[in-house]
């Protein structure tokens, strides 16, 4: 469970959607600006971190300094690019729809409606990276994974068990891949031609394997998602500046590491 890009292939080349600065030059790019789930990439990509390598909750999260501040700055300017648009519940697609904009940035539940838009020029790739300063740093998504449990105090736990078992085997998780494009993480399907040459297979675990770090898992993780998102509204609505940005990203920081939130 993670996301990635999508673009559409007739403005960017392979080569143009390696480096999100470049691809603002040539096109308009959606992301979801204000979503916790999202925004974090451009900070870890810049060496700012959680719970350490993601699970020790006593490490707490490392969103603050020069390293955090050059990102909050350089946010500022992304939301005021004319080429960079803010996705908004589900303008993306729309907009891939009406070609007001070439970009946008989700997961493989979006593969059809994106398929839709832009037909034989959807492509989709990993996360690019972003020039910070000069240099070039390498956005980061979360990455995760789904599970299927059963309640060890239900009535008929063969039957569960049973389900469980198929929900999570081969026959199922090649069904939700043609069916819903739920990509699969069996072993042997992952082996097939046919998935492992789907672009979309392919930016998934591209992302996971180059462009990602493990969502923490920590309780504490908890406090961390509407900061965040603050902080992507703010700059959205130029509270936050150029002038303040010190200020309001040592808030967030802190903010980010309370337990009271």
């Amino acid at each position: 469970n993670t996301w990635f890009m999508y673009y559409d292939k007739s403005v960017f080349t392979e080569e143009d959607v390696k480096n999100l600065d470049t691809m603002l030059e040539k096109g308009v790019v959606s992301f979801p600006f204000t979503n916790s789930w999202y925004l974090p990439s451009f900070y870890i990509g810049n060496g700012c971190s959680l719970f350490g390598d993601g699970t020790k909750e006593e490490e707490g999260v490392d969103f603050g300094g020069d390293k955090a501040v050059e990102v909050t700055d350089y946010l500022i300017d992304l939301a005021a690019n004319p080429n960079f648009k803010i996705d908004a519940d589900g303008s993306g697609i729309a907009g891939l729809r009406d070609g007001s904009i070439s970009a946008m940035f989700s997961g493989s539940w979006d593969a059809n409606g994106v398929k839709e838009a832009l037909g034989e020029n959807m492509g989709a790739a990993s996360l690019p990276t972003y020039t910070l300063n000069g240099e070039e740093k390498q956005m980061m998504a979360y990455a995760g994974s789904k599970a299927v449990g059963v309640n060890p105090n239900c009535k008929y736990m063969v039957p569960a068990v049973e389900l469980a078992i198929y929900l999570g085997s081969a026959q199922a998780q090649r069904s939700h891949y043609e069916l819903r494009n739920v990509i699969p993480c069996n072993t042997k399907l992952m082996e097939e031609k046919e998935i492992m040459s789907d672009p979309l297979v392919m930016a998934q675990n591209n992302t996971f394997n180059n462009t990602s770090i493990l969502q923490p898992f920590v309780s504490a993780m908890n406090n961390c998602w509407s900061p965040v998102e603050n902080m992507g509204k703010a700059i959205r609505n130029k509270s936050v500046t150029h002038e303040n940005a010190k200020e309001q990203t040592e808030a967030m920081n802190e903010a980010m590491n309370s337990s009271g939130i």
